[in-house]
C-alpha cells in the first residue's frame, strides 16, 4: 500500500464529476424480492496482489463476506484512485493510510477512517553496517533511496527525520521507484525507505546483514485501514459493519492458522507458488504482527494526532481538521 499522495488533487477532480451512487443488486421495482438483497463491493487495496492480503483472501475463500451479504471485487489500483472514488460517492470502500485521509478531507473530499489494518506504522529505513545507522539522527548527511516524494513511506522517512532533529535540506534524496532492493545492494544509496515487514526479509534472504530502524519504533501514526464516505455511514450503516466485521474475522483467522491461509493465498496471487516460498511465509508471519491488537480494528486517537502534526509540519496540511470526523470507531467495538 504504497502509492502516491501529492497526485491526489487531479484524481479527486476527476472522480468529482463522475460521481454515482454505490452498486447493489435488488429486485426489480414492484416484486416482492426472491432472495436477499447482495451489496456489490469493489475494494482497492492500494498495491498488487500480495500475502499481506491474506484476511481478504480467507474472507473470500470462507465466505465469510457471502455470509454478510457482500459479493466482493479485489482492484488493485492506486492508494489516491481509491480515495478519490470513495470521496465523489463513486465507491464505497478503499484500503489508504492515515495520511492519505486526512489530505482528503483537508481537500473537501468526506472519506471516514472505519478500521485499522495495520496498528503500527510498517515503514523504516534500512543500511549496511558500515553506515552506522543506529538511531534516526545518524540520518543526517545519508543519500536515502524512497519511492519518491509521496505516500506511506516519504511520509516515515520525514517521521524518522523528525524523531533525529534532522531537515530535509541534511539529507539527499533519491527517487528511486519500488527498487529499494536493488539500489542498496548495487550502492547506489547509502540507506532505503521500506516496508518493515518486506525489503528487510529480501535482504536477509539474500545473505544481507542491515540495520533496521523502523518508525513505529519511535511515533505512532495512524496506518492503512478501511476507509469510507460520510454519505454510506449515514445511508448504510449495517454495510460498514458487516464489511469491517467480515475482515476482522479474516484477520483472526489467518493470525491462528497462518500456514492454511498462506496456501489460500496461492488461489489469488499470480506467481506465488512459483516465488521463494520461505520468504512469503516470513512476510506474512512479520505482517500478521502488525495486525495484533488488543482490539484489532480500533484506531489509537494519539496516532491520529501525530500524524496531523507531522503533516502540518511538513507543509501538507495547511490547517489542524476536526479528527473526530476523521475516524470512528464504532463499527470495530464489540
Amino acid at each position: 500500500m504504497r502509492h502516491s499522495t501529492l497526485i491526489i488533487t487531479t484524481l479527486i477532480l476527476s472522480a468529482l464529476t463522475t460521481a454515482c451512487a454505490p452498486r447493489t443488486t435488488a429486485p426489480p421495482s414492484g416484486n416482492p424480492p426472491t432472495q436477499p438483497q447482495i451489496d456489490q463491493v469493489r475494494l482497492p487495496m492500494g498495491y498488487i496482489p500480495n500475502v499481506q492480503f491474506a484476511p481478504f483472501y480467507v474472507a473470500q475463500d470462507f465466505g465469510y463476506f457471502a455470509e454478510e451479504k457482500i459479493a466482493i471485487e479485489f482492484d488493485y489500483s492506486f492508494e489516491t484512485d481509491g480515495i478519490a472514488l470513495v470521496g465523489a460517492n463513486n465507491l464505497q470502500f478503499t484500503m489508504a493510510s492515515g495520511e492519505q485521509i486526512l489530505l482528503a478531507r483537508a481537500q473537501g473530499l468526506p472519506v471516514v477512517y472505519v478500521m485499522a489494518y495495520y496498528h503500527a506504522y510498517p515503514v523504516g529505513v534500512v543500511a549496511f553496517p558500515d553506515q552506522n545507522l543506529k538511531t534516526p539522527a545518524d540520518l543526517k548527511g545519508k543519500k536515502i533511496g524512497l519511492p519518491g516524494l509521496f505516500g506511506a513511506n516519504y511520509i516515515g522517512l520525514r517521521a524518522l527525520l523528525k524523531v533525529g532533529g534532522v531537515r530535509e535540506a541534511e539529507v539527499v534524496l533519491d527517487s528511486i521507484g519500488y527498487n529499494q532492493v536493488e539500489a542498496l545492494i548495487s550502492g547506489q544509496d547509502q540507506v532505503v525507505v521500506i516496508y518493515a515487514n518486506n525489503e528487510p526479509i529480501q535482504l536477509a534472504a539474500q545473505g544481507y546483514t542491515v540495520d533496521l530502524l523502523k518508525v513505529a519504533d519511535y511515533v505512532q501514526l495512524a496506518s492503512n485501514g478501511l476507509v469510507t464516505n460520510e454519505k454510506t455511514l449515514a445511508e448504510n450503516p449495517d454495510l460498514v459493519r458487516r464489511m469491517t466485521r467480515a475482515i476482522l474475522r479474516g484477520m483472526s483467522y489467518v493470525i491462528q492458522n497462518r500456514d492454511d491461509a498462506y496456501e489460500i493465498c496461492t488461489k489469488y496471487i499470480p506467481g506465488l507458488t512459483e516465488s521463494d516460498e520461505r520468504v512469503q511465509r516470513e512476510i506474512l508471519r512479520a505482517t500478521i504482527e502488525y495486525w495484533k491488537a488488543e482490539q484489532m480494528g480500533s484506531s489509537d486517537p494519539q496516532a491520529w494526532q501525530n500524524m496531523q502534526a507531522l503533516l502540518l509540519e511538513m507543509g501538507l496540511l495547511q490547517d489542524a481538521l476536526p479528527l473526530e470526523q476523521a475516524f470512528t470507531n464504532q463499527f470495530v467495538t464489540p
